[in-house]
């Protein structure tokens, strides 16, 4: 089977829902050593650490999906254009809260502020990919799109 016959194979909807877990549990290693800091040195430390892995999956989750995915939904599927305009929304949404929590990591602000920033990213993450399954993964299970799923979701 050549490459290009494999990436045909690609059962989307399973993709996307592999990436949300390991963006999930790259967020729980993050709150996790948010959590250990006693100090706000030694929890900025290990937050530049996780949190430069996690905020970078993420990124380039959405900006995969925003570049490949979603481009081909809506060709396929116009009737859910209004839905990726929200969810590319929610992108930019999530995007600005990543560059606050980086701001605070850079400023070495405190553990409980470091904790806020963190609380925000995750909850509406969680809501956005909640919903983004809500809404697609039906549409994936269809979607024959030939492409290799890191370009589409992101290196995870």
């Amino acid at each position: 089977m050549s490459e290009g016959e494999k990436t045909r194979l690609v059962a989307w909807s399973h993709e996307l829902r592999s990436v949300h877990d390991r963006l999930r549990e790259a967020l729980r290693l993050t709150r996790s050593a948010l959590a250990g800091g006693e100090a706000a040195e030694p929890a900025t430390r290990d937050l530049l650490l996780f949190c430069h892995g996690f905020c970078a999956a993420l990124t380039g989750h959405h900006e995969g999906e925003d570049r490949e995915l979603f481009p081909a939904i809506a060709a396929a599927h116009p009737e859910l254009r209004d839905t990726l305009r929200h969810l590319k929304q929610d992108h930019s949404m999530i995007a600005h809260l990543l560059a606050g929590l980086q701001a605070a990591v850079d400023r070495a602000a405190s553990p409980a502020e470091l904790d806020r920033h963190v609380e925000g990213i995750a909850a509406i993450m969680e809501s956005h990919f909640r919903y983004e399954e809500r809404q697609l993964l039906a549409v994936l299970d269809t979607l024959a799109l030939d492409a290799d799923p890191h370009d589409v979701l992101g290196p995870l």
